[in-house]
């Protein structure tokens, strides 16, 4: 072999050391970079005539597992979707409160119903306390603002879900920015066949980025390009960055149609079925109205079961004007048996007169306006599609009857809503009458007697049976319709609201183990990547020392051989 093939041989070994040491060393300075894989420098041999004449470094570049990030990817998109549904359940159980406290009492609106229950059980043993009357109407209020609050504060939590999907979006459309920037910047550095390696990590690390908001299919092409695309198949990043659009609500409420997720003016909302977006689409759309679902059923079963007891009774003094909650027109029709007593009675109670009306001779609502416009000092209408009942010279006016409206057990009052105690039709919209909370109507706890009277005598006083009845209706069992994640079932209002508390104590268990099998999946991807990929120092450490043992060693070849040729031309001058 020629001196000349010696030296060629001692070179390239060299430089090939050379690469390969500074390979290492870059390994070493990067260990703790996010995102950072190990990267290999690929050596072969130089061939000649059939003969070995060196070797080379022909390429450097990370070692990464395509099936390892893939998976990590996919655990990525399920983590961030395991992790919004967690902590949203979290957020939901600490609005609707516990069952049970350090008091025994409780936080829930079951527990607001359980002190409604005990300040009525009170309120019956001396209905004319007035102290006892304002607890009661305390305990109605506590009752219809917790159902309010916990509704306008799971409305808070979807509005903050769409803020989130908005801010998710903005990150996504980073990362494929990100992911097209490189792609042209990989392409080009592999067609210049210079290394890809850390672009390709920065690449991954926003891929990463992307699939914790969205799950998202992706191959790698030939010539080093990366094409994205949502699972469903519409292309995100295809030589093109396709960004996704998206406008948050100014006001979330049960009514609010959102925005869709779209690319290219494509709807992909139904495409995003993981990552956090996806976990938040499911809370804002599904989960949260779901349990605003049951408490609309709580809500509404509250108001007519209270609404039908408390129609019962009249206030002292009776009201002027009685006017309906219940929408009516003159011509619908109308099926009642019973009879109706309609009195008019002093500030005090004292009866000024009393007509008793047979319901059964009516069929239509005219029918019955007209009977009763036509009772001495009585004047009835329908305004504004409700029945209004007034007295001409100002006495009240306190209603009894024994009847049956249609094929309901509803008393007339009830029927029409005439003595109303909460208003509204959801959780959202309850109340008490304002005209209670304010004082300037007494409560409902007096009734008017269906003896025989005269005028003078006491027709309207405190009756603890209005009470009751009310107390009996908080303890009722009645049939509830599916909500929400609720089944059908036969309860008493405090039973189904400790359902509805006990409902989400048991989503909160289940999204925690999800978040926990989730979080174990991604780090056991995450780790396998990383054991494959990632810079273990030690090993590398030793790699250097072992790439400088075989630097000192073709160096000292190279240093033979210079001095055999300077002895060899030295040999020659002598000669």
């Amino acid at each position: 072999m020629s001196f000349s093939a010696i030296r060629s041989i001692a070179t390239s070994a060299l430089t090939a050391t050379q690469v390969q040491m500074q390979v290492t060393s870059n390994n070493i300075a990067n260990a703790d970079v996010t995102g950072y894989t190990r990267k290999v420098a690929t050596q072969t041999t130089l061939v000649s005539g059939g003969s070995g004449v060196g070797t080379s470094v022909t390429a450097v570049a990370g070692v990464v597992d395509k099936y390892l990030l893939a998976d990590t990817v996919s655990a990525a998109s399920a983590l961030g979707a395991a992790t919004v549904a967690a902590a949203k359940a979290d957020a939901a159980q600490s609005l609707l409160g516990s069952t049970s406290g350090s008091d025994d009492a409780g936080t829930s609106i079951a527990a607001a119903i359980t002190s409604l229950q005990s300040a009525l059980t009170s309120l019956g043993g001396t209905v004319e306390s007035t102290t006892l009357q304002n607890l009661t109407l305390d305990s109605f209020a506590s009752l219809t603002a917790n159902l309010r609050e916990t509704t306008s504060s799971i409305q808070d939590l979807r509005a903050d879900a769409d803020k989130q999907i908005a801010d998710g979006v903005a990150i996504a459309n980073q990362a494929l920015v990100e992911i097209g920037a490189l792609n042209d910047l990989i392409v080009q550095a592999k067609a210049q066949g210079r290394s890809t390696g850390d672009l390709e990590d920065k690449r991954n690390l926003a891929l990463a980025t992307l699939a914790e908001q969205l799950d998202v299919s992706y191959i790698v092409k030939a010539d080093g390009q990366m094409r994205v695309s949502t699972t469903s198949g519409t292309p995100l990043v295809d030589g093109t960055v396709h960004q996704l659009s998206y406008s948050p609500a100014t006001l979330v409420t049960a009514d609010t149609v959102f925005a869709a997720i779209s690319v290219d003016g494509k709807t992909i909302s139904g495409e995003i079925a993981s990552g956090a977006i996806g976990g938040l689409l499911e809370q804002r759309d599904k989960v949260l109205p779901a349990m605003i679902d049951t408490l609309d059923t709580l809500a509404k079963a509250t108001i007519d079961l209270v609404n039908a007891a408390y129609n019962a009774g009249t206030s002292l003094p009776a009201p002027a004007t009685l006017t309906g909650s219940t929408a009516v027109s003159g011509s619908d029709g109308f099926a009642a048996t019973g009879t109706l007593r309609l009195a008019l009675v002093e500030a005090d109670g004292a009866l000024v007169s009393s007509e008793d009306i047979d319901l059964s001779q009516f069929t239509t609502m005219d029918d019955l306006v007209d009977a009763l416009d036509a009772l001495p000092g009585i004047s009835a209408s329908i305004a504004s599609g409700q029945l209004v009942i007034a007295s001409d010279a100002g006495q009240g006016v306190a209603l009894a009857d024994d009847a049956q409206m249609g094929i309901t057990a509803t008393g007339f009052s009830d029927y029409f809503g005439l003595n109303d105690l909460l208003t509204g039709d959801s959780a959202g919209s309850i109340r008490v009458r304002s005209d209670l909370l304010d004082g300037s109507t007494a409560l409902s706890v007096n009734a008017l007697s269906l003896d025989t009277l005269s005028p003078g005598d006491l027709a309207v006083s405190p009756s603890s049976s209005v009470v009751q009845g009310l107390a009996d209706a908080l303890s009722e069992s009645i049939d509830f319709p599916a909500s929400g994640k609720l089944a059908a079932s036969s309860s008493t209002l405090a039973g189904y609201a400790a359902a509805i508390v006990g409902a989400i104590a048991a989503t909160v268990e289940t999204t925690t183990s999800t978040l926990d099998t989730r979080q174990l999946a991604y780090d056991s991807a995450s780790n396998a990547l990383t054991s494959l990929t990632g810079v273990n120092i030690d090993e590398e450490t030793a790699r250097l020392s072992t790439l400088e043992q075989e630097y000192q060693t073709a160096a000292q070849l190279l240093e033979a051989l210079n001095a055999m040729f300077d002895a060899l031309l030295s040999a020659a001058n002598s000669a």
